[in-house]
């Protein structure tokens, strides 16, 4: 385990995901998370120090997964083993290397022929449920699970977490001295209910990063043009807001200078789509902390994004050749068109 001091945190979720892939293929309970995919677009740009990772999990979370983060470069003196069993399961399908589906696996496998595994009795599907606005859960971060040797780091990124974490978290390093903090919303809150309350999220945020279709949920009778939601939610004191548009790339409002850019995405041959968005959000963080220049900060999110996606799991992408990510940032750039 590392005992230097982390210079970035990343914060979110450690899963175990069951999916099935778009041609078919099974896969059964293996390392998932949008912490590990944001931790590997991250480290495909920065690798030393290693990241700090923050999460929890339960006792019964496999301790090899954790050991193979720490093996892969990651700092995991952040992430807390709780002393109960935490159902932390995610179970998916793809209908087609763009379309993600959720909810009871039993008609996915029977349509398919497949025996039902037994580790997935009593799965059920929480994607539609809202977050509390009072009410803590297991897996939700507080402040005292920030570890003494993370309070140095200069920058963050928040991945999709429950509404009071986020709350809570970026506060939190705010007042410890550190100064870039990007935050990816979760769907759980990307909601009118919560309309009056996501404002108090963006404040002071260096960049606001949610997918489009959670924007457009978040905006339902209130507008349906994406430039005008990117300005509205700049307005309440957040310097950049990226909006992940998956194959269509991302658009980047600099609330500064009032631009508008449109960044296409790589055209990547895409393998497994799982983790693309956190890794674009891993990689903007590098990119931003090495350039300060926020389009080139969306191209290296762009490109994480892409190398993740020709590969399962995160580990694929930080086994590529150590000149791929550059030469493909350079070839993107010459895509980019201001609106």
């Amino acid at each position: 385990m590392t005992t230097t001091t982390p210079k970035f945190i990343l914060a979110g979720r450690l899963n175990r995901d069951y999916f099935i892939t778009a041609e078919g293929k099974l896969v059964l309970d293996t390392l998932g998370g949008n912490l590990p995919y944001a931790a590997a677009g991250f480290k495909l740009w920065e690798s030393a120090p290693p990241p700090g990772l923050l999460a929890r999990v339960g006792e019964d979370y496999p301790q090899q997964w954790i050991d193979d983060l720490d093996r892969h470069g990651f700092d995991t003196r952040g992430i807390h083993i709780l002393p109960e069993a935490v159902d932390v399961r995610d179970f998916y399908v793809y209908t087609d290397k763009a379309t993600r589906v959720t909810g009871d696996p039993i008609p996915h496998f029977s349509r398919l022929g497949l025996p039902f595994p037994k580790s997935l009795l009593g799965y059920k599907d929480t994607t539609n449920a809202l977050d509390s606005r009072t009410r803590l859960s297991p897996l939700s971060l507080r402040p005292e699970d920030i570890p003494e040797a993370y309070k140095e780091a200069n920058a963050a990124h928040f991945c999709p977490l429950d509404y009071l974490t986020h709350s809570l978290l970026p506060a939190t390093l705010h007042q410890l001295g550190v100064t870039t903090i990007t935050l990816d919303p979760a769907s759980s809150y990307m909601n009118p209910t919560f309309w009056l309350d996501v404002p108090s999220l963006i404040t002071g945020l260096t960049a606001f990063i949610p997918a489009e279709e959670d924007l457009r949920n978040l905006f339902q009778g209130q507008s349906d043009d994406l430039w005008e939601m990117a300005e509205s939610l700049a307005a309440y004191g957040c310097e950049l807001i990226v909006i992940k548009r998956g194959k269509r790339g991302q658009l980047l409002y600099d609330a500064a200078s009032k631009s508008r850019w449109e960044i296409p995405a790589y055209d990547a041959r895409v393998v497994n789509p799982t983790g693309v968005g956190d890794a674009f959000c891993g990689g903007f963080l590098a990119g931003f902390r090495k350039t300060y220049d926020p389009l080139e900060a969306v191209l290296y999110g762009n490109i994480s994004a892409s190398i993740v996606a020709e590969g399962f799991g995160p580990f694929f992408a930080l086994d590529v050749l150590e000149s791929l990510p550059a030469a493909r940032r350079d070839h993107l750039r010459q895509a980019i068109r201001k609106v």
